[in-house]
């Protein structure tokens, strides 16, 4: 077996399992995960309408190159979405089967082990960025996200010789688990320097449509390029899904679009990974794209969640004011994350995820997600409320 295998740590919610391991929750209290980042809002209706209308169409192979009709309806929504001058469909648009796997798979395509192969990770992340250095053979560099920094890289702390060495550098806004956003001119700044040390960005941007201000959606990394007049996206890809945006997660329908120089590349490396997305799905998708109405409600649902919650908590935890994504990100009384878990599970019957787990010992040689917990608001409004309501509870009794 591949050697490398033995270098990927366990996955977070192996390890909250395990932590769970031999605790029996109060019978009378019904469990409340707020655990995995899995949309619990209905799926967008029209795509499985459409799914079903095509679904004799899962007797053809697909293209690796998807359909032009998705091709397009995708270059059209981002255009539309992040202010773009144009984005061609067909050179610089790639259908994939949802971001994870299209991470994973462009890091095995664009890592050169033949030289440093250093990967830039924000710390804390989601663990596809780490697993996929790993096995691609490089080094993750791990870029802390704490709250002095606004829970963002510090990409000015990263001197002129290790930039040498970076060949990717993943950004993920909004933030999982932080749910912080990055400015325009963060990105701006980083595209200067990948010119300056010839790197790539991957711009995980799959939370991208879920806002708190309607009046100001996140910005994105193609609508930098295009603030630079930079049109041929030059060293920048972005990740998009429809899982969170239209709750489809089983649906696995996302987009790889940037770069046109580094799309040919890549889709040559899908083809012969023979991970096309099958046609009933990619008419779905059509469908989804091309509609907003039911992704403006899915944020408002999502607002009215979070106001809930927040009134709930702030009095008795201190967490930063989430900006995007559906996720909380406070720092747990006591410091410690694991036993706080632990605990509220024995006492409460609510799941939470241990911020430590999302983390790795930075450039301070301390992990940033110590002494923090993950809160996914992912479920319909009361059974959220009921989780918050029952974790207030159990902070209080120890005040």
């Amino acid at each position: 077996m591949n050697p490398d295998l033995d270098a990927l740590k366990p996955y977070p919610f192996e390890k909250l399992a395990a932590l769970k391991a031999g605790v029996t929750p109060p019978e009378g209290l019904a469990h409340v995960p707020l655990t995995i980042g899995e949309p619990q809002h209905a799926p967008y209706p029209a795509a499985l309408a459409t799914l079903v209308e095509h679904q004799a169409e899962f007797a053809r192979y697909p293209a690796t190159a998807g359909l032009p009709e998705l091709r397009t309806a995708i270059a059209g929504w981002a255009t539309r979405r992040f202010g773009l001058a144009g984005l061609d469909p067909e050179t610089q648009v790639l259908p994939v089967n949802g971001t994870r796997e299209a991470i994973f798979a462009f890091v095995q395509a664009a890592l050169d082990r033949t030289r440093p192969a250093r990967v830039v990770v924000p710390n804390p992340f989601y663990q596809i960025y780490e697993g996929a250095t790993l096995l691609a053979g490089g080094e993750p560099l791990y870029l802390d996200c704490s709250a002095e920094n606004g829970f963002r890289p510090d990409f000015d702390a990263v001197p002129a010789e290790t930039w040498r060495q970076v060949q990717i550098v993943f950004l993920c806004s909004p933030g999982n688990p932080t749910g912080a956003v990055t400015p325009l001119a963060e990105f701006q700044k980083l595209i200067t320097l990948a010119d300056e040390h010839d790197f790539l960005i991957a711009s995980d941007e799959c939370y991208s449509e879920l806002y708190l201000d309607e009046a100001t959606p996140p910005p994105g990394l193609l609508e930098a390029c295009a603030s630079l007049g930079r049109h041929d996206y030059r060293r920048c890809l972005v990740f998009h899904s429809l899982s969170k945006r239209s709750n489809l997660p089983g649906l696995r329908s996302g987009f790889v679009a940037g770069d046109a120089a580094l799309i040919a590349p890549f889709k040559r490396y899908r083809t012969y990974h023979g991970c096309a997305m099958a046609l009933p799905v990619q008419h779905a998708s059509i469908t989804a794209w091309n509609d907003e109405a039911h992704v403006r409600t899915n944020r408002d649902t999502y607002r009215e969640t979070f106001a809930a919650v927040t009134e709930i908590l702030a009095p008795v935890m201190d967490f930063p004011a989430p900006e995007a994504s559906f996720y909380l990100w406070p720092a747990v009384p006591g410091g410690d994350d694991e036993a706080f878990a632990r605990a509220l599970y024995a006492e409460e019957h609510v799941s939470v995820l241990p911020g430590s787990y999302m983390g790795r010992p930075g450039t301070q040689g301390v992990n940033p997600g110590s002494g923090r917990i993950r809160l996914a608001l992912v479920a319909e409004v009361a059974p959220t409320v009921e989780a918050a309501r029952r974790l207030r509870r159990f902070i209080e009794r120890r005040l």
